[in-house]
């Protein structure tokens, strides 16, 4: 599993996204996805599936050490992301976390104080980095600029959604970019363009999309997925090398296409 490095953490290039998934079929999703040899679980407070990605955990039989576990504090708990960190370990049943965000910003709630708070956490061992999720460049340069030792931003990223004043950041402050929805929610599979590549390589057209965005410098992904046969078909697109053709039919895709806009979201634009 390629993992990235930075001074702030080590986080393998492809994990597991466990949004909407619930209940037995998360804990299923999980388990399966480490026995198959994931190592890096995404979560969040808001999914209410804490719980069951806890017992997918306990049940994939993976030493805790080897698992990368990220999870969020929701937009209207800045204030006391003390207090849902520590709900969220009790949900989970672990000790620590090895990323924890801050889901979606809130202007109405300070910044610093925010991040300032995060990082006692992850001083005191409840978790191993900190970051950030669904943040515009603007907003990244904020949370850099408060000294926190920002570690990632996740957010929405694919062939058909450009990110490059992000990804210009991250690389010039050693931050990871983790894309998720990085096949679209489903909707970039029949892409001519990704089909005409998979073609040409004999693989799928999510496996390209896949390909694409972990073959990238800093960028790891997370697809959603609750089979075993496509959370397979997903690690195979680590092995998939693109061409210079295949980058410049993937660069020539619209890149303004977003399948996640909430009402509560920032300005993109920003």
């Amino acid at each position: 599993m390629p993992i990235i490095q930075t001074p702030h953490l080590s986080m393998p290039k492809l994990g597991l996204g466990t949004w909407p998934m619930k209940g037995e079929e998360c804990a299923r999703a999980v388990a399966s996805a480490l026995e198959i040899g994931y190592r890096h679980i995404d979560t969040a407070e808001m999914y209410d599936n804490e719980e069951a990605v806890g017992q997918g955990i306990r049940d994939g039989g993976v030493p805790r050490e080897q698992v990368f576990v990220t999870t969020k504090v929701w937009w209207e708990n800045l204030a006391a992301p003390d207090h849902a960190l520590e709900q969220s370990l009790k949900r989970l049943a672990l000790d620590y976390v090895d990323l924890f965000l801050i889901h979606w910003p809130n202007p109405a709630v300070p910044l610093a104080p925010t991040l300032a708070m995060m990082a006692v956490l992850k001083e005191r061992g409840l978790c191993r980095a900190i970051g950030v999720a669904n943040f515009t460049p603007r907003l990244l340069r904020e949370a850099i600029a408060t000294g926190a030792p920002i570690a990632a931003n996740q957010v929405e990223y694919h062939v058909m959604l450009g990110q490059d004043p992000l990804l210009s950041i991250c690389r010039e402050n050693n931050l990871a970019l983790t894309a998720y929805s990085p096949l679209g929610k489903g909707g970039l599979t029949d892409d001519p363009a990704l089909a005409r590549i998979a073609a040409k390589h004999g693989v799928t057209g999510p496996q390209v999309a896949l390909a694409w965005l972990v073959g990238q410098e800093g960028v790891s992904a997370i697809p959603k997925s609750s089979r075993p046969e496509n959370q397979r078909a997903n690690l195979a697109a680590l092995s998939l090398t693109l061409d210079d053709e295949d980058r410049a039919a993937i660069a020539a895709l619209p890149k303004d296409r977003r399948f996640v806009n909430p009402a509560f979201a920032p300005d993109w634009g920003s």
